[in-house]
């Protein structure tokens, strides 16, 4: 079975056909550095790399291109508002590019947490300057500009497929151009959807990165930059384009309209796109001042960290993972308690079944394209379990399948310990969990507890032996029981007691801290 994709172009799932047989190149959008990064927000870069890790597991050679929206972005899309990048310099009393650099590096550090791997190319728009100025003097040779109050704009009446991609209709985008006194904050527009591709000092005159022009001394609009960085990496047309689903109305319809206005020619040929994270309360956005970050301790009133709730990055991708990457996904601590709770419980049968043949765990191995889907030696069990994974993530990444493909190996008892131990890892090659890694720590520390209590956890003498023994029972067949609440209720109270549980694969043990 092909790879096959959902082309929000057209709205249909398509067989992935290469421009370039067995070579993709991909292109997505990356951070505005601002402010940290919120667990919506990273919810698309945990898709990106499954696509990543897919497109290698699958045999591809890729390149995948990313940026950095370093200058400046409006808080809205379509032109208007202020720009955010300059709002947190002055908030912050620093430079721009210092503000940028310090969000670059938080955003990097969560990603790394998240066991997501770097782009191939990681380019910053400060860096591509001449390269967008160059795009937009290509643009304005084929009669898609206007100069109006000082910048130069893209009229969308001039392209013909504008708004495909969001299924928008132009000749009412057109009858609506008409309207502009009621509907367009920029009286410079003529039709309400035009956009800037280059500003000026008529607008935002405290503007702090400007640059030379041959339409004056300024900066670029926020559209322009990802086609010139995708262009320059990944050439004047390639196979995929990704980002949130909020991208699509307007940045990615944009996007096409400017460099097919640019080059007379097919851009992208597949546009891939993840749907939001909803609070309980609605989509998380950091402008309301409220957000939940991975692992930066925010002020109360501006939200909170899943790490200062007791939770680990991969919980989260755990999380992100149960979810189709096209399906809204709804986030509460009580659904992440389940994730982190199905996490462990994964570890832990990861550890019994190295038990079973004695097996030390140590760390993951490394997969090469193709490596991990290679079948040589594998016994008929093993390929059929390899190729239920690989179907699934055939089928447009289909990650919550994939993540019940290494339960079954788990409980396959055809398999050997040692076989199954390493279906699980080419799996968790894609997966990313660092299930093997993560599984190591366990055991050594399984290990560590036994050897330190010579195996037996003799507790004779313990007046609240008794007690404690029932307590850690209950907890056992709460948890079976999916009674999450009562479990971390027991759990609180064995801890005030100065009592440590260890899950074993003989079972639980506790002892006094």
């Amino acid at each position: 079975m092909p790879l096959r994709l959902y082309n929000t172009m057209g709205r249909t799932m398509q067989e992935f056909v290469p421009i370039t047989p067995g070579y993709a190149g991909f292109y997505g959008c990356g951070p505005t550095v601002y402010n940290y990064a919120h667990i919506g927000n990273l919810r698309a870069y945990v898709f990106l790399d499954t696509l990543d890790r897919t497109l290698t597991y699958l045999g591809y050679d890729k390149k995948h291109v990313m940026n950095i929206t370093d200058i400046g972005h409006l808080t809205g899309d379509a032109d208007d508002g202020e720009d955010k990048m300059l709002r947190t310099a002055q908030e912050r009393h620093q430079s721009v590019l210092d503000v940028a650099q310090f969000y670059t590096d938080a955003f990097f550090a969560d990603m790394d947490a998240l066991n997501i791997r770097r782009p191939d190319v990681v380019c910053k728009a400060t860096d591509h300057i001449q390269e967008m100025i160059e795009l937009i003097k290509r643009i304005e040779a084929n009669g898609h500009t206007y100069m109006a109050g000082g910048n130069l704009y893209y009229d969308v009446t001039t392209y013909e497929h504008y708004g495909d991609l969001a299924q928008l209709n132009l000749d009412e985008l057109k009858a609506g151009a008409g309207k502009r006194a009621v509907v367009v904050v920029d009286e410079n527009k003529r039709n309400p959807h035009d956009f800037v591709l280059w500003f000026t000092k008529s607008k935002f005159e405290n503007q702090a990165l400007t640059w030379d022009s041959p339409w004056g001394r300024g900066y670029p609009g926020w559209h322009i930059e990802c086609s010139a960085m995708s262009m320059k990496y990944l050439g004047e047309h390639f196979d995929i384009h990704t980002g949130g689903i909020d991208h699509v109305p307007i940045h990615h319809t944009n996007e096409i309209a400017q460099s097919e206005g640019a080059t007379g020619k097919k851009w992208v040929n597949y546009w891939l796109h993840n749907e939001f994270l909803i609070l309980e309360g609605g989509k998380m956005s950091k402008s309301k001042g409220h957000f939940v970050t991975l692992q930066t301790s925010l002020p109360a009133e501006k939200g909170f960290s899943l790490k200062d709730k007791g939770f680990e990055p991969l919980d989260y991708r755990f999380f992100l993972l149960g979810g189709h990457y096209r399906k809204q996904l709804v986030f509460s601590l009580d659904a992440l308690t389940g994730a982190k709770n199905g996490r462990a419980a994964l570890i832990q049968k990861i550890v019994k079944l190295a038990a079973k043949e004695n097996i030390t765990l140590t760390t993951g191995k490394e997969w090469a394209k193709g490596e991990a889907d290679n079948r040589t030696g594998l016994s008929e069990s093993a390929n059929k379990h390899l190729d239920a994974f690989k179907a699934a993530l055939e089928n447009d990444l289909m990650t919550p399948v994939a993540l019940s493909c290494i339960s079954k190996v788990i409980k396959d008892s055809s398999l050997s310990a040692k076989e199954a131990l390493e279906l699980i890892d080419r799996m968790d090659s894609v997966i990313g969990l660092k299930l093997i890694e993560s599984s190591a720590e366990e055991q050594k520390k399984v290990i560590e507890l036994e050897a330190k209590q010579n195996v037996a956890f003799d507790h004779s003498g313990d007046p609240e032996a008794a007690e404690i023994d029932a307590l850690v029972a209950e907890r056992v067949s709460a948890k079976k029981n999916k009674d999450f609440a009562r479990a971390d209720q027991i759990r609180d109270e064995l801890t005030r007691r100065g009592i440590v549980v260890t899950d074993t694969p003989k079972g639980p043990v506790w002892t006094r801290a």
